[in-house]
């Protein structure tokens, strides 16, 4: 009996170990999948949880705040803006009338001067005096030889054509010494009129040709604006039409003034028409100051206008505006005509009085409910804050207790 028991007792002893390591892989697996368990609920918690924050979100989203602007019967001018400088129209350039070095410049920049006022003499002087005295002895001499061959003619010692020659060399001689002491005199180079020098071209010393620049003078009286008109707009201008002017140099002094002269031709290169407008003397003009102007070419005395930028435009090329109608935009296409200093003239497609949207525009689309900048009034349904309702009221009495 006791060999029989022996084997018997290591079989219940090995099969323990074995029992117990069952147990424990149960017990592993169970706890994965309470874990698993636990990772679905979770994702469910939070894909509920999501759809109620987004459904929340949804219901808080704000209705857009736009600004407004009542359109209105105005006057609306159609303007022409325009650049131009200060110029002299009276302007020379006094020339050389022979070769020779310049001696004697009696005049610098700036200085005023009277007609017939020597401003420099050429050289050479002495020249020209030497081949005036030579003239003259000339003409002396031929004056001579005309009374000597008149008396030979007279008496029948010459024929009458000597007579003929010895006149005609005498008108000869005669008119070349007048040639000679015109060039004299010319060496000294005058002022043509009363006018100030702008600006001298040669020094004392240089050596200049015939014809050549001297100096530069103008008349102050004479001072214009001179400006370029686009050919487009060539044909609107008029003389006497007024020109609001501002000079670069007076920014806080405008003027106001006419045109004075329109040039009778276009530019062959620019393709614009040169004006004239009067000079305002009250603000000490200068050659070169640069002015800007303003011409009024048409004037609507009752025009439906707006902001600019009510306007929003269309992939086509055209305009819309945004009018509130019960606190919703209504998109409506426009016909706009002049526009000036940030406003716009409405053709067709709004009447005056009506609102329409000058900000938060760029996003509508036509019946988006939209809430009134400044307004503290629900619109569109939304709440005060702007946001949209809450779908979730909480219950009330009959009574209208909580």
């Amino acid at each position: 009996m006791k060999k029989n028991s022996r084997p018997q007792s290591r079989r219940g002893g090995a099969a323990a170990p074995e029992s117990r390591r069952r147990a424990r892989r149960r017990l592993i697996a169970c706890s994965r999948a309470a874990a698993y368990g636990l990772l679905l609920l979770g994702a469910a918690a939070g894909i509920f949880s999501c759809g109620g924050n987004g459904e929340q979100q949804q219901a808080q989203k704000k209705v857009p705040e736009v600004r407004v602007a009542a359109a209105k019967r105005s006057p609306i001018s159609r303007t022409l803006e325009l650049t131009g400088s200060v110029e002299p129209f009276r302007l020379a350039q006094p020339a050389s009338p022979a070769e020779g070095p310049v001696q004697s410049i009696r005049v610098r920049e700036g200085d005023r001067v009277k007609a017939g006022d020597t401003l420099l003499t050429i050289g050479r002087k002495t020249g020209a005096d030497a081949l005036v005295v030579a003239l003259r002895e000339d003409l002396r001499k031929e004056e001579e030889n005309l009374r000597s061959t008149a008396r030979l003619v007279e008496d029948g010692a010459l024929p009458g054509e000597n007579l003929d020659d010895a006149r005609a060399r005498f008108e000869r001689a005669r008119a070349q010494l007048a040639k000679a002491e015109e060039s004299a005199l010319d060496y000294f180079v005058a002022a043509p009129w009363n006018g100030v020098v702008s600006r001298l071209m040669v020094k004392e010393g240089d050596y200049v040709a015939p014809r050549s620049p001297l100096l530069e003078m103008y008349d102050p009286a004479t001072l214009v604006i001179r400006a370029a008109v686009p050919e487009r707009n060539a044909s609107e201008i008029r003389a006497g039409m007024r020109v609001d002017v501002v000079l670069d140099a007076r920014p806080s002094t405008p003027v106001v003034s006419r045109i004075s002269r329109l040039y009778p031709y276009l530019d062959d290169r620019l393709r614009t028409r040169t004006i004239e407008v009067d000079a305002p003397r009250s603000v000490g003009l200068l050659p070169g100051m640069f002015a800007r102007m303003t011409l009024k070419l048409e004037t609507i005395e009752n025009a439906i206008v707006v902001p600019i930028d009510a306007l929003v435009s269309t992939p086509a090329g055209g305009a819309v505006v945004f009018v509130i109608d019960s606190s919703t935009a209504v998109r409506r296409p426009v016909k706009i005509g002049i526009e000036e200093a940030g406003s716009v003239q409405i053709l067709s497609g709004v009447e005056s009085g009506e609102k329409v949207v000058v900000a938060g525009n760029d996003k509508l689309k036509d019946g988006s409910a939209v809430r009134v900048a400044g307004d503290t009034k629900k619109q569109g349904g939304a709440n005060a804050d702007g946001s949209a309702p809450s779908a979730e009221r909480s219950p009330q009495s009959p009574d209208g207790s909580k």
